[in-house]
C-alpha cells in the first residue's frame, strides 16, 4: 500500500475528517493518522465518536466502522518521535491535515515542530512531497492570511473548506463529499464524489 500522513486537528469540520479517511481507506492508503488533543474533543463533539484507547480494539474499530484492512489505519501519538512520519528517510510524500486549525497553520510555517502533527508537516516541506492543509476559519485574520501565502509559496495547497455550489447539492453530505473530492483530486486518488464542471450536466 502507497502510505499518507492523515492529520485532524481541533477546527471544526469532522466530517470532512472522516470522509477523507474512508476515502482513502477505499483507495487502497496506508493512512498514518494523528489526531491533535482537541480534535478528538471536535470528534466527539461534532460527530459523536469516541475511538478506542487501546490499539487492538481502535484496529477492530477502523476496520468494522471504515472498511479498512488490519493495520491499514495506524493511529500515532503526539510524541511518538521514533514513528515513520517524523523522519525524512521514511515519511510518506503526501500528508494532508483535514481540518487544519490556525495554530496549528502558524506552528507549522514558523517550524516549530513540537508536536509530531507539526513534525510531519515539516518533513513533508523538508523533502519536497506534497502537503494539504485545509483550514475551516471565518473570518481569516491577517495573521492567518499571511501564514497561509507563506506556505503556499513554500509549495503548500491551501484548500479551505469550502464547498461550491454548481452541483446542485441536496444534503450535507453533497457539500462534504465536494470538499473531500476535490482533496482526492489533489492527491491524484480517482474519486467518482464529485462532478467536475463541464457543459454535459457537470458528470465525469
Amino acid at each position: 500500500m502507497q502510505a499518507i500522513t492523515l492529520a485532524i486537528t481541533g477546527a471544526s469540520g469532522a466530517p470532512y475528517a472522516l470522509r477523507l479517511l474512508e476515502s482513502l481507506v477505499a483507495a487502497d492508503r496506508k493512512v498514518y493518522l494523528l489526531l491533535s488533543s482537541a480534535a478528538k474533543v471536535v470528534l466527539a463533539t461534532e460527530v459523536e465518536q469516541r475511538w478506542p484507547a487501546a490499539d487492538d480494539l481502535f484496529d477492530a474499530y477502523m476496520v468494522e466502522h471504515y472498511g479498512a484492512a488490519p493495520g491499514q489505519i495506524v493511529r500515532l501519538g503526539k510524541e511518538q518521535w521514533f514513528s515513520p512520519v517524523a523522519s525524512g528517510s521514511s515519511a510518506p510524500k503526501q500528508m494532508v491535515i483535514c481540518p487544519c486549525s490556525m495554530g496549528t497553520l502558524a506552528s507549522i510555517c514558523q517550524g516549530l515542530s513540537d508536536n509530531l502533527i507539526e513534525r510531519a508537516a515539516d518533513v513533508v516541506l523538508k523533502e519536497r512531497g506534497q502537503l494539504i492543509l485545509v483550514p475551516r476559519e471565518m473570518p481569516f485574520s491577517a495573521i492567518h492570511l499571511e501564514n497561509m501565502l507563506k506556505l503556499a509559496r513554500l509549495g503548500v495547497d491551501i484548500m479551505p473548506a469550502a464547498p461550491g455550489f454548481y452541483h446542485q447539492p441536496q444534503t450535507i453530505q453533497d457539500l462534504i463529499d465536494h470538499v473531500v473530492g476535490r482533496i482526492l483530486d489533489h492527491l491524484h486518488i480517482p474519486q467518482d464524489m464529485m462532478p467536475v464542471w463541464g457543459y454535459q450536466g457537470c458528470q465525469r
